[in-house]
């Protein structure tokens, strides 16, 4: 069982409820936020990744006048008098799921919340029992157990995620705020958010996602909300892990965790291997497959261990890199379905090569009720990634849609490899996008709790410097093919595009969780201030960006009974523009609403949200992915006003016949419309010509997430299901013509473990059990596949 510490409510209602399996938290009015949190009590053992389930399930919605689960310090008693200069009677910061000695602080978002029944808004933490019990590596997967949150397939591994909240575009996850320990992991979050860097999942402790009011306490994207990747904590004793996976394809995993702490300091050290051959079958024969490495080190000195005022350094470093033979070219619908993992001849060279590095520096200080969270971070990301880009005499996309015209079958022949090349018009241009980012800042965050009258406050003031950068450099050569190979034109390589972006943004935030009796009411407001800079190196160009703006929100909540309450929340969306943007270009914005029904017992919880985002300026901004032409990448359309609606459903409930057997089972899902108000043209072909009534591409109507399972000491079984309704690949409305609707999937996952002894575990899991080959996408050049059926077995072994 997971250690877990909730401080329990005193309402007038007499709510009081069990702790949940989730992570118990503290944090500000309206969601998340940077604060430091305590690990268990000193020589408490860390859980193993073979923790069994949790009594209240894996995805649980965690507490926050607005979120759910945890709580205020308006349920905790507060300090008098008699109490100056001495820690309050209950923990401020309470202990999270692997937490190490008391010591250590996790920089974190952390979520407020009263109690399970006293909460608004909408956010769900994946625990480490979900986590652990599939053993999933694609971030896709894990993350569409979320309701509201979406997914377009790309890789099948998830190298690359495409991630949307509540009918925001996927597309790179560019309007989604992304965080690891409460840091902005995006390569330049607001220079060039497409985010082609994602931690690997594996070795995350938990993922919290966050929608609603909670929103605005992350940035700069608010519109959809944020996804939070939480690491692993630093152990309280001298402690080591080791996982080790193979499986077909050649995929392989190598993951070992070693730590130890003293009274005044500890450490961590992880290091994991992920690698596959691949699935996908090049013409001619060549690598598909992909390696990727990640090293972190974090280390703790306490300052000041004991006394009214306390201090903590914390040290946070890590290093990723990549090497992946992936493409973005598909197949013709036609080569689909007679073989879904086939790779064009034309798609030989194509590879990505990464390699980043991150570095946190942290330093707590807790006088009281009293905490200030100070972080100082940098991220640098370097890539290269080689692919084709276009042909010289057709666009690759509609040679893909109707590859047997009379124009079109030679560019076809050329692609396949069964045609050579005879002109410069079917020439393949391949070249590499070579990018350089940095992303770097201060931020600071301030909790106190107090009283006024009747009224229990939990206030929080935050704020952060972030710069960020971008520099490109794009060149191409041109390729004949012959005899079913590339060859080198012989041509001047090609330089298309040499710019830099850069941002300098203040950030604030102000929440104040305000509880009296059975209500919580937890206003919050944020303010952006942006100044940005564009130079084009191949123009001459030079154009720079200034904007201001206030984001308020405020959150409701009322009990009606100990087990029931209602929620409604509002916030302003907020989505900046990219630098070098004309003057005319404006941000996205939106007035977002939410509001729904809590049932919450221990080992039940059924929720249910409707949501309606009212957009005064929809915005897209074409990349790459999209299909967009290198003439038009990073430039922004602004689409006017639209409406996205829809409900969010989740339920769980564990049953417990006794024995030492426990049953969970969960569902949740997500029934999504969406609706452009205004007529305009967009260079990005997911939009083109758009007419008022238009549906946006990639948002799924339906989506289903169950699982269900048996677990024991011994160990246990467990098998999901994902079904996700077709979507439309261009806005449009009516029924899509051919071509542009990826297929309806419906996925199904097994995993099975046996706890050998108390320090070891075997696992079997098998992914796409009835392998299923459906288009997940046709962007931007063809169809490409979900990943087949997959099967590994694994070895964990800790002390």
């Amino acid at each position: 069982m997971l250690p877990v510490l909730m401080m329990g409510v005193a309402s007038s209602a007499g709510a009081q409820t069990e702790a949940s399996g989730g992570v118990a938290q503290e944090g500000a009015a309206t969601g998340a936020v940077v604060t430091p949190v305590e690990g268990p009590p000193a020589g408490e053992a860390p859980p193993t990744s073979a923790a069994p389930s949790t009594p209240e399930g894996d995805v649980a919605p965690v507490a926050a006048p607005g979120v759910d689960g945890g709580p205020t310090a308006a349920d905790a008693p507060l300090a008098t008098e008699s109490d100056a200069g001495r820690a309050p009677a209950v923990e401020l910061f309470p202990a999270t799921e692997g937490a190490s000695d008391p010591g250590e602080k996790k920089f974190e978002s952390v979520v407020v919340g009263t109690s399970e029944t006293r909460t608004s808004g909408s956010v769900h933490i994946v625990k480490p029992a979900q986590l652990e019990r599939f053993e999933r590596d694609d971030p896709n997967a894990i993350l569409m157990t979320v309701p509201g949150v979406y997914a377009r397939g790309e890789d099948g591994y998830g190298l690359r995620p495409n991630v949307g909240l509540r009918g925001v575009n996927p597309d790179r996850s560019k309007k989604v705020t992304l965080l690891e320990d409460g840091v902005l992991f995006g390569p330049a979050p607001y220079s060039a958010p497409a985010a082609y860097y994602f931690p690997l999942v594996t070795r995350m402790q938990s993922v919290r996602v966050l929608k609603g009011p909670s929103a605005i306490q992350h940035g700069p994207q608010t519109v959809a909300g944020s996804v939070e990747f939480i690491t692993r904590d630093i152990p309280a004793a001298e402690s080591a892990w080791l996982d080790v996976a193979g499986g077909t394809d050649l995929y392989g995993k190598a993951h070992g965790v070693f730590g130890a702490s003293t009274e005044r300091a500890g450490f961590l050290v992880e290091g994991i291997h992920l690698r596959s051959d691949g699935f996908k079958e090049l013409d001619g024969g060549g690598p598909t497959g992909f390696h990727r490495n990640e090293w972190m080190a974090k280390a703790r000195y306490r300052l000041v261990a004991e006394g009214p005022v306390r201090q903590t350094l914390n040290l946070k470093l890590g290093y990723s890199d990549e090497l992946s033979h992936e493409t973005y070219l598909g197949l013709s619908d036609e080569d689909f379905r007679a073989a879904p993992l086939r790779r064009y001849a034309a798609s030989a060279l194509d590879r990505m090569k990464w390699h980043r590095t991150q570095v946190a520096l942290s330093h707590v200080l807790e006088a009281g009720s009293l905490a200030i969270t100070t972080t100082a971070y940098r991220n640098d990301f370097s890539r290269i990634w080689r692919k084709v880009n276009r042909m010289g005499g057709a666009a690759i996309a509609n040679v893909l849609a109707d590859p047997t015209s009379a124009r079109n079958a030679i560019y076809y022949g050329v692609l396949t490899g069964q045609l050579d090349s005879s002109t410069s018009q079917d020439m393949v241009f391949i070249g590499p996008n070579d990018r350089v980012f940095v992303s770097q800042g201060l931020q600071s965050v301030a909790r106190w709790t107090t009283t006024t009258g009747p009224l229990s406050h939990s206030l929080e003031v935050g704020a952060r410097y972030h710069y960020d950068s971008i520099d490109r450099k794009h060149t191409e050569d041109g390729f004949n093919m012959v005899g079913g190979e590339l060859v080198h034109g012989g041509q001047p390589t090609l330089t298309t595009a040499h710019n830099k972006d850069e941002t300098h943004a203040v950030a604030l935030h102000v929440t104040d969780a305000i509880a009296w009796g059975r209500w919580v009411l937890t206003p919050g407001v944020r303010l952006e201030v942006i100044r940005s800079r564009s130079n084009d190196w191949l123009t001459g160009e030079q154009t720079r960006g200034a904007l201001e703006v206030l984001m308020p929100g405020v959150g409701a909540f009322g009990a009606l009974t100990p087990d029931l309450g209602l929620f409604a929340g509002v916030y302003r969306g907020f989505s900046p523009p990219a630098p070098g943007q004309p003057g005319s270009v404006e941000a996205e914005r939106s007035i977002n609403y939410e509001g729904g029904a809590r049932w919450t017992r221990r080992g039940e919880r059924l929720e249910v949200v409707g949501f309606f985002n009212d957009y005064s300026n929809l915005t897209a901004i074409c990349t790459f992915s999209s299909g967009c032409v290198d003439d038009d990448l990073d430039r922004q359309t602004d689409a006017g006003q639209a409406r996205i609606y829809g409900l969010e459903v989740f339920a769980e409930k564990t049953f417990r016949p006794g024995g030492g057997m426990t049953f969970p089972v969960s569902v949740s899902y997500t029934f999504t419309r969406t609706e452009l108000l205004n007529d305009f043209r967009s260079a990005d072909p997911q939009y083109g010509d758009v007419r008022a009534g238009d549906e946006l591409p990639y948002v799924p109507r339906h989506q289903v997430y169950a699982t269900a399972g048996v677990e024991g000491a011994l160990g246990g079984v467990a098998v999901s299901a994902l079904y996700i309704d077709a979507m439309r690949e261009q806005a449009g409305q009516g029924e899509a013509p051919p071509g542009e609707l990826t297929d309806a999937m419906l996925t199904f996952d097994v995993n099975a473990s046996w706890n050998f002894s108390r320090w070891g575990q075997l696992y079997l899991g098998v992914r796409n059990v009835f392998d299923s080959a459906d288009i997940v996408s046709r962007r931007p050049f063809g169809a490409r596949p979900n990943a087949p059926r997959t099967a590994m077995v694994g070895l964990k072994l800790s002390h």
